[in-house]
């Protein structure tokens, strides 16, 4: 599961210390002539040394026979990796004991291809991106058959034609490939070709390439499957003679509609077409370049032409064979999945949340918002506690006269009701039909953004400023609002779970049985999570903590386990920079992950730590804490900020340990974020924090990096310990190192990976060296585990509750960038407070001298504007000081952000303190005439 394609050439020998020689080491040197050792030379005794020629087992055999002794839940895992990897996967597949044929298509469900089309358009070349669902893909499939047994291997040249860096297909020239193979012969293969737009792609569109192992005319039903399928047949003989055994199957497949290439093995000559469509090409005495060069511009020419087209789904009407998929359990599962999304067709997938779970929407977002605040409460503290307190009732009547759409009652009644497989098929099904959904609507989106988009910078190019530049634009935000709305999986159904629990229980509603029954929502979740689903522990898109709805959940995790004791793991990081895909690969996790903001907030999953393990450690369980990444393009300016800063601080307090993932080798970003975290751990003192980080580095390709960086670590600790020293200066506490509060040795804590793919996507697999990498950090932390007790579920309850009112509390820190940046901006209060006492000083000082005056019967009004020339000396000054301050303070640049906000605040605090001494002063002056 760690993404190693090299596992497939592990072999297994029998060891075998012993020497065949016939005679010892010492006695095979003799005295014998120079002619007696030139007649042994040219002997022909089997006297050889057979110490190497060790018997092993086929590597296609291993993974075949691992294929046969799995469920089907964990063959589908193993093809969805074999897929990443660039493997070929298995279509059909004989049984070793009966010799039926079946065709695993529930293993392709979980797998997704995406690929780049290029298209002549107006004299222009235009790329079109498609991904989808490789069940769902209808491309042309190329069929590969050997007849007999011919000196060209069909596989090797076939990887030629995919991917000539890698084997796709494993071959007789592979590493630990042996002569004899017992669960390969019949099986046929698959894999997919996918361009990526560029000149250099072998084909312009994705196709899929099939190859039957062993010789076809021993495996009758499947060669004829493979040619009923394909839209180009390619068959490879030694010779091609009349009267041979091939000949019919040669003479048939040339009668047939369907295009032919016959490759020879034994005859020479570039590729002939015999007639439209059927061709012939020797292979003797040719280069495997000159080959399968000539035979790419064959199929190329074929497929420029019309062409049938191959749906993997196709499979399951195909008579004679059995499909995985018409398990019962299977089509049990299916049903009742197929039943939840037919309510959901028709309407555009980002109108479905709003329309069918409505609780987690915008009455969710709102109530948040009203949350937050009751922790800021302004002027009459006790009165705005109470306004809020009503506001939060209200919304939560709101959720709970919403609740309950139709598909969230189904969804719950399959929960309830199936059986454990059902219900794992049930689910795997509602993810897999929900994406294929999203997958349609999401190009279609996509489509209409990549095109306006268009429409834009074309107006920009010509500098038009017009009305339809700005029409364009709004356009635009809007197919963006809708492209970010357009994300729907089961994360956001177990999400409306949580706010209808949260929503009924905060207003006490009486359950009723049935679906409707929100009190069992925790235990049918906790269920989930102990079987290794995660959880959502933070909402994303409302940036909040469901609190009751996690405590409700934990707390049935502890009634089905016990108060067992965790490791929690947790991973921060910038956008995209690889978190999910690492833990992935550490754990055998299935966090979501593509390029751009794909997990949002924080989902947590329990990985039970095995039997032998558990003899050293004293947990039970590592709880990962997977979240989005930090400095997304989707949030602007000082939004982006709190929000990184506040999911940052929750992570990291959370963790037991935190691996700080950075794209690259510059962690300045990752910096910042981390002295906002020190610092309002310090401001939090009531809680009881220790935790630990691992800095990340991803994508770094010098094998040198460590030595080389070392001046970069030792800045950096440098950096981390000056901000965590000015950060215990500012909030009055004694820590004087960065690890004083978050416990980091630069020396044995920087780890640095190479990138993860070896080659450019799509066709390329992951990267072994970075494999190797998430290994060696996976051994880094559970050794650093072995050290630590974790804490009990219990605990990690408390914990959560405990934080996240603590950052409630402490929302100060999170506007700023770092903690320069606080002290700066406090050093400006003070200086702010100075301005705003002169100021006050010069008003009392006016408005003594005029309440004098008034009481001496020498003034009966007093205006404004007399007031404002009063006081506009001492203003004028305090403005000539606030621009020196913000021109030649040392840290200027820093100021800069705040500079107009300041100026503007200096300017209503005159005109309030002015208007505030006209109404004094008036209301003397009426008291004074009423006398």
């Amino acid at each position: 599961m760690m993404l190693d394609y090299r596992a497939r050439y592990i072999t297994t020998k029998k060891e075998n210390t012993e020497l065949s020689h016939s005679d010892p080491l010492e006695n095979i040197f003799t005295d014998d002539t120079e002619d007696d050792d030139l007649d042994d030379c040219f002997s022909t005794n089997d006297d050889f040394d057979r110490s190497n020629l060790k018997t092993h087992v086929h590597p296609m055999d291993v993974q075949m026979a691992v294929f046969h002794c799995s469920d089907s839940f964990f063959k589908q895992n193993m093809i969805t990796k074999l897929s990443q990897c660039q493997y070929a996967l298995p279509l059909l597949v004989p049984d070793p004991v009966t010799m039926d044929i079946e065709c695993p298509l529930w293993t392709f469900r979980q797998i997704t291809k995406t690929w780049k089309i290029s298209e002549m358009k107006d004299d222009s070349n235009v790329v079109t991106m498609k991904s989808m669902s490789i069940c769902k893909a209808e491309t042309p499939m190329v069929s590969f058959l050997r007849l007999g047994s011919p000196s060209v291997s069909k596989s090797q040249l076939m990887n030629t034609l995919i991917n000539d860096r890698h084997n796709t297909f494993f071959h007789r020239n592979c590493p630990g490939s042996t002569k004899s193979r017992h669960l390969m012969d019949g099986v046929a293969e698959i894999a997919w070709y996918c361009p990526a737009g560029k000149p250099n792609d072998a084909f312009t569109d994705c196709i899929a390439f099939c190859n039957l192992h062993g010789d076809a005319l021993s495996f009758e039903k499947q060669s004829e499957i493979l040619t009923d399928k394909s839209s180009v047949n390619v068959v490879l003989v030694p010779t091609l003679e009349k009267n041979d055994k091939s000949s019919a199957v040669i003479s048939a497949l040339y009668k047939c509609a369907k295009p032919l290439i016959c490759l020879i093995a034994d005859s020479d000559g570039g590729a002939v077409e015999m007639r439209k469509g059927k061709y012939k090409m020797g292979l003797n005495n040719r280069s495997q370049s000159e080959i399968s060069e000539e035979l790419r511009e064959t199929i190329g020419k074929i497929m420029s032409g019309s062409h049938s087209l191959f749906q993997l789904e196709s499979m399951n009407k195909v008579c004679g064979i059995k499909v995985d998929e018409d398990d019962t359990v299977c089509q049990k599962g299916k049903s009742a999945a197929m039943k939840i999304v037919q309510l959901l067709q028709g309407i555009e997938v980002s109108n479905i949340k709003d329309t069918y779970l409505p609780c987690q929407g915008q009455l969710w977002k709102e109530w948040s918002k009203i949350h937050k605040k009751l922790y800021r409460l302004k002027g009459n503290i006790e009165y705005d506690k109470v306004q809020k307190e009503q506001k939060l009732m209200e919304k939560r009547r709101e959720q709970v006269n919403v609740s309950c759409s139709e598909p969230m009652k189904m969804f719950i009644e399959s929960l309830s009701t199936l059986s454990g497989n059902e219900k794992e098929y049930f689910l795997k099904w509602t993810q897999i039909l929900i994406d294929a959904l999203s997958t349609d609507n999401l190009s279609s989106i996509l489509q209409t953004y990549d095109t306006k988009w268009a429409e834009v910078l074309a107006l920009k190019k010509r500098h038009d400023k017009t009305e339809l530049l700005k029409t364009k634009q709004t356009e635009l935000n809007k197919i963006s609002t809708k492209l970010q709305s357009a994300t729907f999986g089961l994360e956001h159904i177990f999400r409306e779970m949580g706010q209808i629990y949260e929503a009924h229980e905060s207003l006490q509603k009486p359950t009723k049985s049935g679906p409707t029954d929100w009190s069992k929502y925790p235990e049918l979740a906790a269920e989930l999570m102990v079987s290794g689903h995660p959880m959502e522990l933070m909402d994303g898109d409302a940036g909040h903590v469901p609190l009751t709805w996690i405590s409700g959940l934990l707390e049935e995790v502890i009634m089905k386990l016990g108060d067992k004791r965790v490791f929690v793991l947790s991973v921060l990081g910038i956008q995209s920079s690889g978190k999910s895909t690492m833990l992935n690969a550490m754990f055998g996790l299935q966090f979501a992950v593509s390029a751009g903001r794909c997990t949002k907030g924080a989902f947590m999953q329990l990985v039970e730590v095995s039997k032998e393990m558990k003899k050293d450690f004293e947990f039970d369980y590592v709880l990962v804490v997977d979240t989005e990444g930090l400095r997304a393009l989707e949030l602007e300016g000082n939004a982006t900020l709190h929000h990184d800063n506040e999911l940052a601080t929750f992570v990291v307090g959370l963790g037991n340990m935190t691996l700080i993932n950075i794209f690259g080798e510059n962690p300045a970003d990752m910096q910042d974020v981390l002295q906002i975290v020190v610092q309002d751990f310090m401001r939090m003192k009531k809680i009881k924090l220790s935790p630990s980080c691992v800095f990340v580095h991803q994508n770094v390709t010098d094998i040198g990096a460590a030595e080389k960086n070392m001046d970069g670590k030792r800045r950096l600790q440098e950096k981390l310990d000056d901000m965590a020293k000015l950060a215990a200066k500012e909030e009055g506490c004694d820590a004087e190192f960065f690890s004083d509060v978050i416990a980091f040795d630069v020396q044995k804590d920087v780890k640095y990976f190479a990138q993860l793919w070896e080659g450019s996507p799509p066709m390329a697999p992951p990267n072994p060296g970075y494999s190797e990498s998430v290994q060696e950090l996976k051994t880094i932390i559970l050794s650093k585990a072995k050290e630590c007790a974790g804490i009990t579920l219990s605990e990690f309850r408390s914990k959560i509750q405990d934080l996240w009112k603590a950052l409630m509390n402490e929302q100060f820190v999170f506007s700023f960038k770092n903690t320069l940046e606080i002290a700066v901006y406090r050093k400006l209060e003070v200086e702010y407070e100075n301005w705003t006492w002169k100021l006050r000083s010069n008003m009392l000082t006016i408005d003594n001298e005029l309440h004098t005056k008034i009481q001496n019967r020498k003034l009966d009004t007093v205006e404004l504007t007399y007031l404002h020339q009063e006081v506009n000396k001492t203003y004028e000054e305090i403005k000539k000081e606030m621009r020196k301050y913000f021109d030649d303070d040392r840290d200027k640049d820093m100021l800069v952000q705040w500079r107009g906000r300041f100026e503007e605040k200096i300017k209503e605090f005159r005109d309030e303190l002015v208007k505030g001494v006209k109404r004094k002063l008036d209301e003397v002056i009426q008291q004074k005439k009423a006398c």
